[in-house]
């Protein structure tokens, strides 16, 4: 196999084998913690500017099918992994691991120590690398590493969203392997279809299919969208979605969800609870390493029940006090410009703000994946409690 290396800004330098498309890349490398769903991490807009290192061991061995994908192409900038399966194994797959990441031009490595690799960005922070199939020269691959552009400040958000609005109806899929198809999740046609409108950040497909399964009319509409274009579509609640990148390099979608704030309820999910969060006067700021992969434990304050959760952000919310450096598990209140808001979850791990909710005003903002793919289901019923508020509006 062709020799490869991955190169980190700090000067570290790793060796392994070629996978995937000949060439070269560079981005942001993060470590992700999930077992399975490779191919929705790799759909998965917010990982646009990102090279993805997979902690599990071996990665491929079910192969690739065309229904698990998160948005119309890849979007991460490269990928890195301990081993690539040689072979599949799976009913549904229709297509190998390396052969996609052929087609869709991903260049990978693999073969190199992954866990001293987790435990260096652990410990370092991610930062920016080149994987490089063509060429061997540390320095210049160093040098290259150096001069890649933070993710601090831009704007990854317009690379990803759509071109224009669009209407969005394909329900979810339910996985029959006993006799070898799949079928879709029925819609519950008894109740009045509410209307939704759900700001494109980098949205994942699988959101918009669940909101469709509680029988929700779903339009899509571009990040750049104004407020006064989404109140003319008269919708009954708004969905900020999940989507790469700062936050702060959104000004235009902060200013958009400030003006729609008390109008319609709104639910911030990932990249929208972080834009949420700075509409209402609170921070942002960037994790060391972050927090990706499919089993990140979250406290409900108000329960104190605990929630595995799918996750994906290098960024998280903070309280406008400075005892709030992200270390306690206690539920807290601040004020805003539609009243009293309350901070609902928090990371077991870190401590990181989670979940908000409107007190006095009908919102809630969450930093994980309820719709989970891939990932555990325990958050799902946050669409539900969506669907209620939207309702309690009518």
């Amino acid at each position: 196999m062709k020799p490869a290396v991955l190169a980190l800004a700090d000067g570290t330098i790793f060796r392994g084998r070629a996978l995937g498309f000949e060439g070269e890349t560079l981005g942001e490398v993060v470590f992700n913690t999930a077992m399975t769903g490779y191919q929705e991490i790799l759909t998965d807009p917010s990982y646009k500017g990102q090279i993805v290192l997979m902690t599990s061991t071996q990665i491929g061995n079910y192969g690739v099918t065309p229904e698990d994908n998160e948005s119309h192409r890849v979007w991460a900038e490269g990928f890195i992994v301990r081993e690539a399966a040689s072979c599949r194994s799976n009913w549904r797959s229709r297509q190998s691991f390396e052969e996609y990441l052929i087609e869709h031009r991903i260049v990978a490595i693999q073969g190199i120590d992954t866990r001293a690799l987790t435990c260096h960005v652990r410990d370092h922070g991610s930062q920016m690398g080149v994987i490089s199939h063509l060429s061997s020269d540390d320095d210049a691959l160093r040098q290259k590493a150096k001069a890649v552009p933070s993710l601090i400040g831009r704007d990854l958000v317009r690379e990803v969203t759509c071109s224009e609005a669009y209407e969005w109806t394909e329900r979810s899929i339910v996985m029959d392997s006993p006799r070898g198809k799949s079928s879709i999740v029925p819609q519950d046609i008894a109740q009045t279809p509410l209307k939704l409108v759900v700001m494109d950040f980098g949205v994942k497909q699988n959101i918009l299919r669940s909101l469709v399964d509680l029988g929700c009319q779903v339009r899509v509409v571009p990040a750049s969208t104004t407020a006064e274009e989404i109140r003319r579509l008269h919708p009954d609640g708004i969905v900020l979605s999940n989507g790469p990148g700062d936050p702060e390099g959104v000004p235009y979608a902060i200013e958009t969800v400030k003006q729609l704030l008390g109008w319609k309820p709104l639910l911030g999910i990932c990249l929208g609870h972080q834009v949420l969060g700075l509409s209402l006067g609170l921070h942002t700021h960037k994790l060391t390493f972050g927090h990706h992969g499919a089993n990140h434990p979250v406290m409900d304050l108000r329960t104190r029940k605990i929630e595995i959760t799918s996750q994906n952000h290098n960024f998280a919310v903070g309280l406008p006090h400075k005892e709030d450096g992200c270390t306690t598990l206690k539920s807290q209140q601040f004020d805003s410009a539609v009243g009293r808001m309350e901070i609902t979850h928090r990371s077991v791990n870190d401590g990181c703000c989670e979940g908000m909710a409107g007190i006095e005003s009908p919102i809630l903002s969450i930093q994980y994946h309820p719709e989970a793919s891939p990932g555990p289901h325990d958050s799902s019923y946050v669409f539900g409690q969506f669907l209620e508020m939207m309702k309690g509006r009518g």
